[in-house]
């Protein structure tokens, strides 16, 4: 079985939100069109406490999109953004909801870029209940190409399953010019399969 992972389509990071990917909005039409040809569809959703430790706002003096560390890693310091409850936080109304959907990022000690685990390796539930599920391929899209879709691939790969990309249904961040396309190169020498919807 195929399932395809829709990743973070939530307010904040379309346009408009407190960290809006350029053209986030964009993919949702696509995503609902792609949505018949499997059989198992499932979404992830970024769902922060106020208090998540990647937040700048909770670092004194650390500017948003700078680097510092989090549990001795380093850490983008983002800006503050689908904390939990919030209207920032929701799915976007035009997404086509999730046969299941699967809450990453909840711990203020870790971040979560990947649907799978976060980054003390906790896992979320998706691999356990995709391999109940009998699936052995994902399709990923969403937000954003060069973190949270980008981790979830590589975990993908890491558990097993066939791994795709649809890189017309994502957008990428691009903190730093590029990021996005040099994702997805990392992406491909990883072992995914980088796709477009139309042959699909």
């Amino acid at each position: 079985m195929k399932v395809l992972i829709i990743v973070d389509v939530q307010y904040d990071f379309c346009p408009g939100g407190a960290l809006a990917v350029n053209g986030g909005d964009e993919i949702i039409p696509g995503i609902n069109r792609l949505r018949p040809a499997f059989e198992l569809a499932v979404t992830t959703q970024d769902w922060h406490p106020a208090d998540h430790g990647s937040f700048a706002s909770n670092h004194p003096g650390a500017e948003p999109y700078s680097m510092g560390t989090l549990g001795s890693r380093p850490q983008v310091m983002w800006p503050d953004h689908c904390v939990q409850h919030t209207s920032g936080a929701k799915h976007h109304a035009d997404l086509v909801p999730g046969d299941a959907n699967f809450v990453k990022g909840a711990r203020p000690e870790a971040d979560s870029y990947s649907g799978f685990f976060d980054d003390d390796r906790k896992s979320t539930g998706l691999a356990e209940f995709l391999k109940k599920k009998g699936v052995t391929a994902v399709y990923i899209c969403g937000l954003a190409t060069d973190y949270c879709v980008k981790f979830t691939a590589l975990d993908a790969l890491k558990e097993g399953f066939e791994t795709h990309v649809i890189k017309d249904l994502s957008r990428a961040v691009n903190v730093n010019a590029g990021d996005g396309e040099t994702a997805l190169e990392e992406l491909t020498k990883a072992g995914a399969i980088i796709d477009v919807a139309a042959v699909i």
